[in-house]
């Protein structure tokens, strides 16, 4: 029996690592924050535990993550609770806020496949979630991920299948882009052909791949890692060729990608991360270039694994060769400009 619960802030504590380019500017463009999600609480005060943990981490953007819902809304409404509260969670906290990031954007969630009930309808919704985003709302997320095993995953999306390929979603899309935001998605590794026709069909809206389309590695996918990886590998590079997309690097080190780091003794330290993730990341940035690339930490989903620190420390150490140019896209300059963080 494990002494120290995994992913408790103490097991998380048994790897402390010294900080690496500790003034690098640093964007976080995909956290959450929750109360008694997946049974505990990530408000403002435990993610600011994470960010003030060493790295100069200036400003973060919130993903929608079906938090603060109003209930009792219509059920097309509910998710302007979760806009609303971290609009005002980061107004209340602006001015007061000495030493710790900016929450400087929402990525909210709408349905976007209400553009085949009436297209007005799905207009007035995201006007309302603009008018709640306080200046805010960025983007909009409405989660693709499907598999007909999904109830044996740590996280059970209950997606459709082929939500990419529906008409009324596409139209949904366009709506964005009409409106200036952006779409994030996310779903699994099989998805990627889907995201790709997705992308091709909807060039006109900025699509951001989050978590590199989520390599699975537990129920059926386990012990399949390097054929699933030969397979994403030419599914990013095809994505990589549609303009309108830009990566997310990070999110490995949920439960489902099937590391199993959150049933050990012992997080890893940043060696053993990069050693065993460098792969994804290298590849991705090679196809997508540095500037249509982003860091992402994914908390707190991936602290399921390792601590902000150590996460953080691994980043800088896979890309520790590239140009300073390069290195600030990746960690600042890229999300910077797709979430439009400039000041």
């Amino acid at each position: 029996m494990l002494e120290i619960a995994p992913v408790s802030r103490q097991w998380l504590a048994l790897v402390e690592e010294e900080i690496l380019e500790p003034e690098r500017p640093i964007i976080d463009p995909h956290h959450h924050l929750w109360k008694q999600g997946l049974g505990f609480d990530y408000l403002l005060d435990e993610f600011r535990q994470d960010t003030g943990s060493g790295h100069n981490v200036r400003k973060t953007v919130f993903v929608e993550c079906h938090a603060f819902y109003d209930r009792d809304a219509p059920r097309h409404l509910r998710s302007l609770g979760e806009t609303r509260t971290i609009a005002g969670l980061a107004q209340q906290t602006a001015a007061s806020d000495q030493g710790n990031p900016q929450l400087a954007a929402i990525v909210g969630h709408v349905d976007l496949a209400l553009a085949g009930k009436s297209q007005s309808l799905l207009r007035e919704v995201l006007e309302q979630h603009l008018a709640a985003g306080r200046g805010l709302l960025r983007g909009i997320r409405h989660i693709g991920a499907h598999d007909r095993n999904a109830d044996r995953f740590f996280i059970t999306p209950r997606s459709p299948s082929y939500l990419y390929g529906k008409e009324p979603f596409r139209q949904g899309l366009r709506i964005l882009a009409e409106l200036g935001l952006t779409f994030d998605a996310w779903h699994y590794h099989h998805q990627n052909q889907d995201f790709l026709e997705l992308a091709q069909a909807v060039p006109e809206c900025t699509l951001i791949l989050d978590h590199f389309g989520t390599p699975l590695g537990v129920g059926n996918y386990r012990g399949c890692r390097d054929e699933i990886f030969q397979q994403w590998k030419e599914d990013i590079r095809a994505i990589s060729r549609c303009p309108n997309v830009y990566a997310k690097l990070g999110g490995l080190a949920m439960p489902d990608n099937g590391y199993d780091w959150h049933k050990r003794e012992r997080p890893p330290d940043s060696d053993e991360f990069v050693s065993t993730q460098k792969r994804y990341y290298l590849h991705t940035i090679d196809c997508f270039g540095p500037e249509r690339c982003m860091f992402e930490s994914n908390f707190p989903m991936d602290r399921y694994s390792l601590s902000y620190q150590v996460l953080w420390n691994g980043f800088k150490k896979m890309v520790a060769d590239f140009c300073d140019q390069d290195r600030h896209a990746l960690f600042y300059g890229t999300a910077e400009r797709v979430y439009r963080l400039a000041d």
